[in-house]
This record gives structure tokens, C-alpha cells and sequence, in this order.
């Protein structure tokens, strides 16, 4: 058979890769050449290979460890390395960040600079930057007419229809960052709204972000879990196409890596929202909500948007 050497690794392209993993109390190393992580089961230590040829991100959550030889062969395979906190959303308030979900971008030096090049030359400019974020903004809400009719509730065409509607005259009419972050967060609220009527219908809902686990409500708990793991993606699509995570186009001024939250905003509403009200409703577990979120990712194949719509930005703006 014919050894597979590690400069090999990223022939699998990142948007085409299934798998996001989340581990927790294990040990990450490398037995055998292969990377595996390390779980206890009394008296035995079980091993399980992790695919590395076909893994885009890796969430190291509570109790992990990482070796130096695992690092290696996660960046060669080109990996993004996430540590957060317990269940993959941050559960520690003493982190320097906001968040307590830190990336580290897999090291090349000889990555293109195609897309990187495009992105600097409207960056600087506010209107082409204010433009930039608002195809983000209409891709989003693409994103959100076809996904939301995809998942197991019945969803009222007409008032899909009217949210998104509003939502492209209001965003087409921002004349600033802060105008177009209002007019998302405005939008938000009715898709938070709609998706409660199709799925709890208790009227009790109210979105709590930030929540790191403290909310003892489960479509809360489930969006902010579901967000991370959509932040993992938008890590690994901004390294994908070698785009640095300050050059962000609309949270820029509200956090720091903020093009990693901008990639993540074009797929949360339309994959996330909706699995978290679902989940919420079947009284889905933490693990069954982020296995379902994962498949739907994988399903609807929310890599691939991420990264076709920050090259559109790129090459049209």
C-alpha cells in the first residue's frame, strides 16, 4: 500500500471535508503516525483515530490536552485548532477575550494572496467597506430562503417572504455600519419571533446572548452553543482564503477577529436558528443538539456558502 505523506493532507478540499470535532476530556498526541485522542475508561485508555485529511476544524473544549507532534500534523493537514469552553461554548469569565473561543490558524507562508489583495483594495475605503458588508448581508438573507424551508417545520412562504423583503430595503438603505448592525439586529428579532411561533409558541422567548451557559433556556443555550460552532467554520474559511481575521467588513469596531464573525453571520440564521428552536422543542441534549447542527452544516453545505460568498466579496467589491 502506498504511504499518504503529510504534504498530501490538504488535497481534500476544505469546503468538501465533513467533519467539525469537538472533544472534551481527553488527550490529543500522535500514536503510530496517525492523530488520535485519548479518553478513560477505568483502568484502560481508549483510542480513537481522528481524520485529519477530512476534519476543517477541531473545538478542544473542558479537560483537554494537546500535544506538540498532534499540533504538527493537525497544521500540515491544514486544521483550525479552536480551545473554548465546556461543550463548545465558553464557560470562563477570566479569558483576556470576550469570548473564551481562541483560533490558531494552521502556519503557511506560501498560501495564495489572490483574495487577500482584492479584500485591501475596497478595505480601506468606508463606502466600498459599507458595500462589501451589505452583499454579506443579502447573501445571508439568500442563505435563510433556502435553508429554513429545508428543515422539519412548516414554514409560512409569504412571512419568509415579508422578513426578508423588509430586511433588503432596510439594509440596501443603511448609509453606515451602525445603521446596517441595527437593521440585522431588527431582522434578528422577527426571525427569533417566527422561529418560536413555528416551534415553542410560548411567547416567553427572548434572545440572551452572551449567555456562556448561565441561561436555563434551552433555544438560548442551543443558539450560542450553535454559533461557535459556526465560528469554527468562519475561522477556517477566512484562513482558507488567507484573509486575516481583523479585516473585518461590519464588526470591526465591535470585536476583535471580528471577519471571523462576519463569516459566521452569513450561515447562523439560516442553519443555526433554525436547528436551535427545533432542538429546543424535542428537548434535544447538548450532544444531540450539535450532532444535528453538524449534519445540517455538512447537509447544506455551510463551508462552502462561507467561502463562495467572502470570494464574491472579494472579486466584486
Amino acid at each position: 500500500m502506498d504511504m499518504i505523506h503529510s504534504s498530501d493532507l490538504k488535497t481534500i478540499m476544505h469546503s468538501k471535508r465533513a467533519n467539525i470535532y469537538y472533544l472534551e476530556h481527553c488527550r490529543v498526541l500522535v500514536n503510530g503516525g496517525r492523530v488520535e485522542y485519548v479518553t478513560e475508561q477505568g483502568q484502560q485508555s481508549l483510542y480513537w483515530n481522528i481524520p485529519i485529511a477530512n476534519t476543517t476544524c477541531i473545538l478542544l473544549g473542558t479537560g483537554t490536552s494537546l500535544t506538540q507532534a498532534a499540533v504538527r500534523e493537525l497544521s500540515r493537514a491544514g486544521v483550525m485548532i479552536g480551545f473554548c469552553g465546556g461543550g463548545g461554548t465558553p464557560l470562563f469569565s477570566s479569558t483576556e477575550s470576550e469570548f473564551a473561543c481562541q483560533f490558531f490558524s494552521p502556519q503557511s507562508e506560501y498560501r495564495a494572496t489572490e483574495y487577500l489583495q482584492s479584500w485591501c483594495q475596497f478595505w480601506f475605503d468606508d463606502q466600498r467597506r459599507l458595500q462589501a458588508a451589505k452583499t454579506l448581508q443579502q447573501q445571508r438573507l439568500h442563505i435563510i430562503q433556502q435553508c429554513w424551508p429545508q428543515f422539519d417545520w412548516h414554514v409560512d412562504d409569504s412571512q419568509l417572504n415579508n422578513i426578508v423583503n423588509d430586511a433588503t430595503a432596510q439594509f440596501n438603505n443603511a448609509d453606515n455600519s451602525q445603521a446596517l448592525l441595527a437593521a440585522e439586529g431588527r431582522i434578528s428579532k422577527r426571525l427569533y419571533a417566527m422561529a418560536n411561533q413555528l416551534t415553542l409558541q410560548d411567547d416567553k422567548f427572548k434572545r440572551e446572548q452572551g449567555t456562556h451557559g448561565k441561561s436555563h433556556d434551552p433555544a438560548n443555550q442551543f443558539l450560542d452553543h450553535g454559533n461557535y460552532l459556526a465560528y469554527g467554520l468562519g475561522a477556517t474559511a477566512c484562513w482558507v482564503l488567507g484573509l486575516p481575521h481583523g479585516l473585518a467588513i461590519l464588526h470591526g469596531k465591535t470585536r476583535r477577529g471580528g471577519l471571523v464573525f462576519d463569516a459566521a453571520d452569513i450561515i447562523k440564521d439560516g442553519m443555526v436558528l433554525p436547528q436551535a428552536f427545533l432542538s429546543a422543542k424535542q428537548g434535544d441534549s447538548e450532544k444531540e443538539f450539535r450532532q444535528a447542527c453538524i449534519s445540517q452544516f455538512t447537509q447544506l453545505g455551510a463551508l462552502d456558502l462561507i467561502i463562495d460568498t467572502l470570494k464574491l466579496i472579494a472579486e466584486a467589491t
